[in-house]
């Protein structure tokens, strides 16, 4: 039986007006979530919020097995990995109906990184944008997503280190979104969850400006989940909080 200890904290920052991330935290469910949303306008606070929303439905009206995971195929249960890519899928599908009914709302997009914690397997990561999910276990740092953006291309073709790529320019631009496509490009993954295990999904309102190192540091010498959240987004803020930051951190008690 897994139990976890967990909390959240999203803060608009220093410089933007609005905070256009969203998250989704059903600890009865399971599943954690971070959206990071981009759009003029409110826009981007409208998708990040429909992909948190859309998933924890999608989550919800499956937890039973009621859903089947292809059409037709009634009475079979979803696994964890479909639940979670359905969730993004429908997501996308919503994302596009919105922009369909109000020309405001066109082009409008978010990344969304989703944990999903069950008692019958490992937990499931489908992950879409540059927002992350990191795992801390026996005091070493790694990160379970990889960014779909520009830069991170770059790097892994050999074209840019990692120290440039955090200064650079176009280190904002993502390469895949939840953005109205029918078929949007999911990356899906398991961990297999241990006890003392520290989960920290993340918008790069943080990633961006706070170093791998110091989150690591932090997270070695964390204790509750709520302070660690609040310390994480202060050292974004004193870091000149240029961006949105939403945390969400949970602390592995039993697995």
């Amino acid at each position: 039986m897994i139990r976890f200890s967990w909390a959240a904290v999203s803060d608009t920052g220093v410089k933007r007006p609005v905070n256009e991330d969203s998250y989704c935290a059903r600890p009865d469910l399971g599943l954690f979530l971070v959206a990071d949303g981009m759009g003029g306008h409110a826009a981007g606070e409208i998708a990040s919020r429909l992909a948190a929303e859309t998933v924890e439905r999608v989550v919800a009206e499956t937890a039973d097995g009621s859903r089947a995971s292809q059409p037709g195929a009634d009475g079979v249960r979803q696994s964890d990995a479909d639940r979670l890519r359905g969730g993004l899928v429908e997501a996308s599908r919503r994302i596009a109906e919105a922009m369909e009914g109000d020309a405001t709302l066109r082009g409008m997009a978010t990344t969304a990184s989703a944990l999903l914690v069950t008692n019958d397997g490992p937990a499931v990561v489908a992950h879409v944008g540059d927002s992350r999910i990191y795992l801390l276990r026996d005091g070493s740092l790694g990160q379970v997503t990889r960014d779909h953006s520009w830069v991170e291309e770059q790097v892994r073709a050999g074209l840019l280190d990692r120290r440039a790529a955090l200064a650079h320019p176009w280190r904002n631009i993502v390469t895949r979104a939840l953005s109205g496509a029918e078929h949007p490009d999911i990356d899906v993954t398991t961990i297999a969850l241990q006890a003392g295990d520290w989960v920290l999904l993340c918008s790069d309102g943080l990633s961006a400006v706070v170093r791998e190192d110091q989150i690591q540091s932090v997270m070695r010498a964390a204790e509750d989940p709520e302070v660690l959240c609040r310390t994480l987004v202060a050292l974004a803020n004193n870091a000149g909080g240029p961006d949105n930051i939403t945390v969400v951190a949970l602390r592995i008690d039993a697995a």
